[in-house]
């Protein structure tokens, strides 16, 4: 066992990191499981969304104390960096594939756990729980696993500066007023409605999903007239697929859409 349990289910996979014993952490192996899995759901198109969580009452502690950081402060040059790139190859699976990816964060999100968390999609959180880009703690720089491209992005520069500078705790409430979380749920909710919000948006277009992810991702540096001319040519795109159509004659009939573009 790698680290994390795997489960299928009305269209949505369930991604458990499940060493809540530790809180969850991250391992050499459960990285690169990780990075695999996602890397696989670009040829799984019966799955349309993902929800990524963790078992017990925390998400993720980050990397391992013990199994990662300890064994990192004996490694050479290049195996550092053959680590630090496998990292960033986990980030890029998430954000290349298809699939939406749907965070449902308890407890400590933590150093790689918040990488993780911020890589989704969406985010959905508790009040108990905390959210700390903590690599200056341990000596490291904040710029890990796209942080510095992404964070600032989603809660702004001085913000995401504040907590990759001082890697404080970010609570729940805060979290969700800064814009990370898209919504707060009471713990013993938050993987049932995860799960709602992942299984409806398997429900919908699922090939229109996976553009709009894939353009969310390509034109964070694209000028904003090539950000238009490269999504003019998504959608005609989507027009192409059939669920377009679908939507047209279903309004006509007074019904709803049933889609089916992958």
């Amino acid at each position: 066992m790698d680290g994390a349990r795997y489960e299928t289910g009305e269209k949505v996979l369930t991604i458990t990191l499940a060493r809540p014993e530790r809180k969850n952490p991250l391992t050499f192996a459960l990285y690169a499981a990780l990075r695999d899995r996602f890397r696989k759901l670009r040829d799984e198109p019966e799955i349309k969304a993902v929800v990524l969580t963790g078992a017990g009452e925390n998400f993720c502690s980050g990397g391992d104390v013990h199994e990662i950081i300890g064994p990192l402060t004996e490694s050479a040059p290049a195996e550092l960096l053959a680590f630090t790139q496998m990292t960033g190859d986990l980030v890029r699976a998430m954000r290349a594939c298809p699939q939406p990816i749907v965070a449902a964060v308890d407890g400590v999100c933590a150093g790689a756990g918040a990488i993780l968390a911020m890589a989704s999609d969406l985010r959905l959180g508790t009040e108990r729980s905390r959210v700390a880009f903590l690599f200056v703690r341990v000596g490291l720089a904040g710029c890990d696993m796209g942080a510095c491209a992404m964070l600032p992005r989603m809660i702004g520069l001085g913000r995401a500066a504040e907590l990759l500078y001082t890697g404080r705790d970010l609570s729940g409430r805060q979290a969700y007023e800064w814009g990370f979380y898209n919504e707060i749920c009471a713990p013993g909710e938050l993987l049932d409605r995860a799960g709602d919000v992942a299984r409806a948006l398997a429900a919908g277009p699922t090939f229109a999903h996976a553009m709009t992810k894939r353009m969310l991702h390509e034109e964070w540096a694209l000028p904003l007239d090539v950000a238009i001319d490269a999504e003019a040519e998504a959608q005609a795109e989507c027009m192409r697929s059939g669920d377009f159509r679908r939507a047209y004659d279903a309004f006509a009939a007074k019904r709803s859409p049933r889609f089916e573009g992958n």
